[in-house]
């Protein structure tokens, strides 16, 4: 050992100095107390002989002059712009789905709290309760799940008189004109027979064409899903049921609302109820007098709170028939998302045919700004596929600020009006009425 002292206590703070600071470079070597920030400036004004003058807060250095003598030293280093970008985007993507979490626990509880009302308060008194405002109020918040094929049933009522064995009766029926249809052709015949529109829309098997189309993306209602007997059934036993009526186009998708809601039996008679209320009876028996009518109306109070779109529409000639038949046939089942679509349903149930038209008003409402800069073709394309990200939120907030009231009339009062205008025209044999 002695022959080597000068070497090993050259060697000594080598051995001393941590290995692991290697993995940044290599180190000035260091004593095991810790140094003074006194005496390392000291040394690195030694080592190059000229004076250290920090940069200012602002400025990033680039170039490092010296190496960082431990890892805080690596933190304190200013970092690169798009490191503190990143971090700004991983913090605000945090706070965002915290929202949204806050957001949907509030929801749930605010549906675990209503559903409690409804079974405990409202449905157990619903003639009494129905029309106060304290349930109507409650009713605009939307309806728990649970309850609300129940209140559907109430609020469309059982006009027709229509029974659980009534409706076996029909499917019976339909089933029988099945089997003897499927003796006679197939369903490929029948598209290549040339039938007219109005025979094939009577016919049972359009409904087999429908089915399949009814809400695709589900696969619930596509054959060898669930609901696709069922669905197949409610649709044939009401064209049994209503053969003045048929199949039409639209119809799949409210019966097929219906059965996720209700009942089988159930959900028919609501389904042959609901169709049987003015506006869907003008709409699926292809009444043109009385769609006119409604189209007029929905004009009146289009102009009223949207004059500025309306006037664009009136510009290119664009009439409410372009975008209105398809979300009225289908009571919006169709173009809004199934959960959105079930919520218009709950106050169309409470308020009736009113609040479809006031809900279309609403979606031209909170599209106006991009329907204001749109041409015919784009504005029709845009009304018939309307954007899937759409929120109940955005939606009723808009619908709430339409006001179904025209010089102090409201919409019932309108309709009445151009119904006994229509009347007056009819016996003085208006020509232009009739074009």
């Amino acid at each position: 050992r002695n022959f080597f002292t000068k070497r090993t206590k050259e060697l000594k703070p080598a051995v001393q100095s941590a290995p692991g600071w290697k993995l940044f470079g290599k180190v000035p070597p260091r004593e095991n107390l810790p140094k003074d920030s006194k005496i390392i400036q000291q040394e690195y004004e030694a080592r190059t002989g000229r004076m250290y003058k920090p940069p200012p807060p602002s400025a990033r250095r680039k170039n490092i002059e010296f190496e960082p003598l431990s890892t805080t030293a690596l933190i304190l280093e200013d970092r690169p712009a798009i490191i503190n970008v990143l971090c700004l985007t991983e913090i605000k993507e945090a706070h965002k789905r915290k929202k949204i979490m806050r957001a949907r626990f509030k929801q749930e509880e605010n549906i675990a709290s209503a559903m409690v009302i409804w079974v405990n308060e409202i449905l157990p008194n619903w003639e009494g309760m129905r029309a106060t405002r304290r349930v109507r109020e409650l009713w605009w918040q939307g309806l728990p799940p649970s309850v609300r094929g129940k209140v559907w049933s109430l609020a469309v009522g059982n006009e027709l008189n229509i029974t659980p064995e009534l409706y076996e009766i029909f499917l019976s029926r339909a089933k029988e004109r099945w089997k003897s249809f499927s003796e006679t052709s197939s369903e490929n015949d029948i598209e290549d027979a040339g039938a007219s529109v109005a025979d094939r829309e009577a016919s049972l098997e359009l409904i087999k064409l429908d089915i399949s189309r009814t809400f695709p993306s589900l696969y619930i209602f596509q054959k060898g899903g669930p609901y696709h007997d069922l669905l197949h059934s409610v649709l044939g036993a009401y064209t049994c049921y209503r053969p003045d009526v048929g199949y039409v186009q639209g119809m799949s998708f409210i019966a097929a609302v219906l059965i996720l809601n209700l009942e089988e039996a159930d959900a028919f008679i609501a389904f042959a109820n609901l169709l049987n209320k003015p506006c869907q009876l003008a709409f699926f028996r292809v009444d043109h007098s009385m769609m006119l009518k409604y189209f007029a109306a929905f004009e009146v109070f289009f102009e009223e709170n949207l004059p500025k779109l309306f006037l664009h529409f009136k510009s290119y000639s664009l009439t409410p028939d372009i975008y209105l038949i398809d979300w009225i046939f289908t009571l919006y089942s169709k173009s809004l998302p199934l959960d959105l679509a079930c919520r218009v349903w709950d106050v169309f149930c409470r308020d009736g045919e009113e609040f479809l038209f006031r809900t279309g008003l609403g979606i031209l409402r909170l599209y106006e700004d991009i329907l204001l800069q749109m041409d015919f073709i784009h504005i029709a394309q845009f009304l018939t596929k309307l954007p899937e990200d759409i929120t109940s939120e955005k939606l009723f907030s808009c619908i709430a600020a339409i006001q179904m009231q025209n010089s102090n009339k409201k919409w019932a009062q309108v309709f009445a009006s151009l119904m006994k205008d229509n009347k007056e025209g009819d016996k003085n044999h208006s020509p232009a009425l009739k074009s």
